[in-house]
């Protein structure tokens, strides 16, 4: 018996969002695209960064040691070199294509530096939540080569990066028992060659926004087609079955979603807790030196 395919409930574009310029570490210059402004709305996620330059002035200083609790951090090098290490005694080479998965759990302390002193750097850091329940865990990493995170082509001018979660049953390079990632994080990256159109199934208790980082898309729904320019983040509306989007040729997108949290959200810096109490905890204890033990 031949199986028809239902068409799917395209989500709309909510709200398109500009990122402002700013810079951290030792004055790397970037885009904080998700800001505080819409952590409610998108959680689980906190924050995007997006770096890129060809100018040494811009990131040579990178990031020296500095603290996180409570997190995670999703690194993503589309461009160049950077050399991870933490006090929990790991060690990595993030380079073009690969992907460095933090949990600072319950403290850790980690440096990026550039490994080139010219050329183009360019990436993404993601800032995931952790539960309450999750936040004092142990702190861990996980360092992922380009050619170990599973692509596929749905289409022949489509390649879709798979670096978390499940997409056309193409399983992502960070897989975690349900019970140990409440958040179900999906991340994809997209290429399209021509223009042509990428479907996605979410849930539609999925929060879920797109990252336009070369060229430009469409979001397509029903009876509207809403138009995203580079460098623009679209915030999708809760709805339908899942997305789709109309590339341009050359368009590089990333396609982000997860299950809120619904947890109170507290932060100071790079600290992320639940009340204030345990964020002058997190504190103190980096202050005593207890995030190097």
């Amino acid at each position: 018996m031949n199986t028809l395919k239902m068409p799917l409930i395209g989500r709309r574009v909510e709200q398109q969002v500009i990122g402002q310029a700013t810079h951290d570490g030792d004055g790397v210059k970037l885009t904080r695209v998700l800001t505080q402004a819409h952590q409610h709305r998108l959680d689980p996620f906190l924050m995007l960064d997006n770096f890129g330059s060809d100018d040494p002035n811009d990131y040579g200083g990178g990031f020296p040691d500095h603290p996180h609790r409570g997190f995670e951090t999703v690194t993503y090098m589309i461009a160049g070199r950077m050399r991870h290490k933490d006090s929990a005694g790991n060690e990595g080479l993030l380079q073009n294509g690969g992907v460095q998965w933090m949990t600072a759990g319950r403290g850790v302390v980690h440096s990026e530096m550039p490994e080139q002193e010219d050329g183009v750097m360019e990436g993404f850091q993601l800032w995931l939540n952790l539960p309450s329940q999750q936040k004092m865990c142990k702190p861990a990493y996980q360092d992922i080569p380009s050619d170990a995170i599973p692509e596929y082509r749905p289409h022949e001018s489509i390649t879709v990066r798979v670096i978390a979660g499940v997409s056309s049953g193409v399983l992502g390079a960070v897989q975690r028992p349900p019970e140990n990632f409440p958040t179900q994080a999906l991340y994809l990256d997209i290429h399209f060659d021509q223009e042509t159109c990428f479907e996605q199934t979410l849930s539609s208790s999925h929060n879920a926004f797109i990252f336009v980082y070369r060229g430009a898309i469409s979001v397509l729904s029903e009876n509207q087609k809403t138009e995203v320019g580079l460098h623009r983040m679209a915030i999708l509306k809760n709805e339908g079955d899942g997305v789709v989007i109309q590339g341009s040729p050359g368009a590089k997108v990333l396609l982000i979603a997860g299950q809120p949290l619904n947890e109170p959200i507290a932060q100071y810096g790079p600290f992320v807790m639940n009340t204030r109490e345990e964020l002058i905890k997190a504190v103190d204890d980096f202050r005593a030196g207890l995030y190097n033990s």
